[in-house]
């Protein structure tokens, strides 16, 4: 392509790090910028990006600020939930006003708390005509694409589409407090998790070449649950952990750490599928595990992380300080547990980031649109509206759009699953 795209991450929170990481391996982009409120972490951010070789970022607090900069020509928006659209809009108005030109705007799942300010931030986006992506690493990650090539091109060719797609994603809870609260992140496990599996489940039913718009979402039936972090002495231990930070008091406001939902889609051929999403913060094991599994007339398709690259051994008697240098949320430091050579490789980030870089430079739509992010919240919304109601509910965007999960407006009983 014969150039550089100066990209500019607004936020720089452990997600910024994977992202920072990622851009070792994407040709044709420097990251230039960092705005984040909190300098000491954005100069950190600034440091690692400098030792990785991917750019000396500059420093800034007003996202305005720096939008303007000539040198930011696509903006990477990882900032928390709560602040996502305000940032939005701030951008879309530098650009739609003449003070700020930008090639692209990537954002990080989830594209919002709920419908109604997804739908903002996608209205301030595309009437200020930015090319925008939605940055969901599922479906980027090397096995799902690569699974998902197999099995239509050599499965589905021969015996027909897939019907069945099971997703999963399950670890022990997320790294900062703002998303344990239902109040600054607009849910629990649901919202923070659920929208990585169930598009991820939508993206390998899809048929090859097209895009995911093509399957027709028709009713949704989920369940949420807290299972391990409202008993008192879970809820004690996060409240400790998180008391330098921000309250975070599952006595008082709980959110789910379990949910489940059964997503129904109508394919371009008239057949109805399923796909089947499970995420969890009550999974105790190795680290991070995502799963992967389609199911067809005549063959089938199985990812699972944990398998990973390799397995270690260390001993009882190998005692060093917790970390996470063999595989994301690690639990446990000695034994028999697997790693991961490159996890932002493995679940994706290489190839998304890669891909919005190429799309932006290009001028070209990239494969997944806030339109993705917008459906996904449609199906976040509707999942909670059904766990709520306890029944199976439909996709009507207008409903959902005036829909706030209980658990985000601090009402939800944990105790309303025991309920008949």
């Amino acid at each position: 392509m014969g150039r550089s795209l100066g990209v500019g991450f607004v936020g720089s929170g452990f997600v910024a790090r994977f992202h920072a990481q990622s851009f070792a391996w994407v040709r044709d982009a420097d990251i230039v910028a960092i705005c984040d409120i909190d300098e000491t972490r954005a100069q950190a951010l600034a440091a690692f990006c400098k030792e990785l070789g991917v750019g000396e970022p500059k420093i800034y607090k007003d996202v305005r600020e720096m939008v303007r900069d000539p040198n930011v020509e696509a903006v990477w928006l990882l900032a928390p939930n709560n602040v996502r659209l305000e940032l939005a809009e701030a951008i879309a108005d530098e650009v739609k006003s003449g003070r700020a030109e930008l090639k692209g705007f990537a954002v990080e799942k989830p594209l919002a708390r709920n419908l109604a300010e997804a739908k903002k931030i996608y209205q301030a986006i595309t009437e200020a005509k930015i090319n925008h992506g939605y940055l969901e690493n599922q479906v980027y990650a090397p096995a799902v694409t690569k699974g998902k090539e197999l099995i239509w091109r050599r499965g589905a060719a021969i015996a027909g589409e897939p019907y069945l797609a099971r997703c999963a994603e399950e670890h022990s809870g997320p790294h900062r407090a703002w998303f344990w609260r239902g109040d600054l992140q607009g849910g629990g496990v649901l919202n923070d998790m659920l929208c990585h599996s169930a598009l991820a489940g939508w993206y390998l039913l899809t048929p090859l070449g097209q895009r995911m718009s093509v399957l027709k979402p028709k009713t949704v039936y989920a369940q949420i649950a807290s299972l391990k972090w409202t008993r008192p002495e879970y809820a004690a231990k996060l409240k400790e952990m998180w008391k330098d930070e921000l309250e975070v008091d599952y006595t008082k406001h709980p959110a789910e750490d379990y949910a489940a939902a059964r997503i129904v889609f109508e394919t371009p051929s008239g057949n109805l599928v399923i796909v089947e999403a499970t995420t969890s913060w009550s999974f105790v094991g190795a680290g991070l595990r995502l799963t992967f599994e389609v199911l067809g007339p005549e063959y089938m398709m199985q990812v699972n992380t944990l398998v990973g690259d390799g397995q270690v051994f260390f001993s009882r008697n190998i005692v060093g300080e917790a970390g996470e240098d063999l595989v994301e949320k690690q639990n446990a430091e000695q034994g028999l547990m697997p790693y991961i050579g490159n996890e932002a490789f493995a679940y994706g980030y290489v190839a998304e980031d890669r891909h919005m870089v190429v799309s932006f430079l290009k001028g070209e739509t990239p494969f997944t649109t806030l339109d993705d992010g917008l459906w996904t919240t449609a199906l976040l919304m509707a999942a909670y509206k059904s766990a709520e109601e306890k029944k199976v509910v439909g996709i009507d965007m207008a409903e959902l759009e005036g829909f706030v999960p209980a658990v985000a407006k601090g009402t939800w009983n944990p105790r309303s699953i025991a309920e008949p």
